[in-house]
């Protein structure tokens, strides 16, 4: 009996050992097929191209000329020759005024002018058989000059109660109506010269010596989410402000299609030492601490290599170091890789949707 129950317990121990040789070897034969799968990934060429550092600033747009139309003389607006917001030629009638007392003003002047004009030509014959003294001549000069001098006077009476517009631009809302009584420096409507505005922004003075005059800027409106204003240094103010330590800058931006104002908010970034270096995308960048790692395929494996990044950019990165141009990298599909995994190449979600 006791032999038997000896014999049972060996069986049952073998039966035990064999049942966990077998789990380790199911567990290993897992792990295998884990640490051996193929990993399906987006890859892409390093290719050198052209990049450059990037000063981004915000600035407020202006109009290149600005104006508040005023009245130089009183009296009531008779006639008003602008549409609020349209666009005018310079010289361009804007505002009439009752002119009636100014213009009979220069009737009378005229007047005088001719009476006074006739008697001097006429003293100028008779001094000739000295019918007169040159003193008389010489008063009479004076009188003509002072009467030609009354005549400009009147004529430029007139001419005031005209407002016409200085230069060409969009004119804004009107403040006056007809029939309405207005007086020197009351503001009558704003004009704009709007085909071309200014931009004007602070930078750093450790970027003065990249700046330069005719230099290209692109700029953007949240009005215009989507556009980029393309546009060109105009001018760099000749002082750095103490307390920031930044220097304006005035750019110009073609505005020939009328859609950015005065006062609008804009983001302009300028460009600095462009040069041919290596980028990556920004989705092939791994982070382990404070290193930077990429994936490397060599002969459809996986091989993680560390790098040294430069500038970064809207979606990509410089590479300064650990890369060579030419190499194959992983660009989506990084989550997924260990080192020294295999993958296998797949088209991009971008690639599969033009297709």
């Amino acid at each position: 009996m006791l032999s038997l129950l000896r014999h049972s317990a060996a069986i049952a121990l073998a039966v035990s050992l064999l049942a966990a040789c077998d789990s380790r070897d199911t567990d290993k034969q897992a792990t295998t097929e884990a640490t051996g799968r193929v990993v399906p990934v987006v890859t892409s060429q390093v290719t050198p191209r052209r990049i450059a550092d990037r000063i981004e600033a915000i600035g407020t747009t202006r109009a290149s000329d600005s104006v508040e139309i005023t009245a130089r003389v009183s009296n009531l607006v008779t006639r008003i020759g602008f549409d609020e917001g349209a666009l005018v030629e310079k010289g361009q009638v804007l505002v009439e005024l009752e002119s009636s007392e100014a213009r009979a003003n220069l009737a009378a002047a005229e007047a005088a002018l001719a009476e006074i004009r006739a008697d001097y030509q006429r003293s100028q014959e008779l001094i000739r058989s000295n019918a007169i003294s040159r003193s008389v001549l010489e008063q009479q000069a004076a009188q003509l000059k002072a009467a030609e001098a009354r005549l400009a006077a009147a004529r430029a009476v007139v001419e005031d109660h005209t407002i016409r517009a200085p230069f060409a631009g969009r004119v804004g809302l009107r403040r006056v109506s007809i029939g309405s009584m207005v007086s020197p420096g009351m503001v009558i409507t704003t004009l704009d010269r709007v085909a071309e505005m200014q931009l004007d922004f602070s930078v750093p003075e450790s970027y003065l010596a990249t700046l330069a005059r005719g230099q290209r800027i692109n700029a953007r409106s949240v009005a215009w989410p989507d556009e980029i204003f393309v546009g060109v240094v105009d001018s760099i103010d000749t002082r750095v402000d103490p307390v920031t330590r930044t220097v304006t800058v005035r750019c110009r931006i073609d505005n020939s299609d009328g859609r950015l104002r005065p006062g609008m908010f804009m983001t302009a970034v300028l460009e600095k030492n462009p040069r041919d270096a290596l980028a990556v995308p920004e989705l092939a960048i791994v982070s382990e601490g404070s290193s930077k790692f990429v994936f490397v395929v060599q002969d459809d494996t996986a091989i993680q290599r560390e790098v040294v990044l430069g500038v970064r950019m809207p979606g990509s990165v410089e590479i300064t170091g650990g890369l060579e141009p030419g190499e194959e990298i992983v660009v989506e599909g990084t989550q997924s890789l260990r080192h020294g995994m295999a993958i296998r190449r797949v088209e991009s979600s971008v690639q599969r949707a033009s297709s």
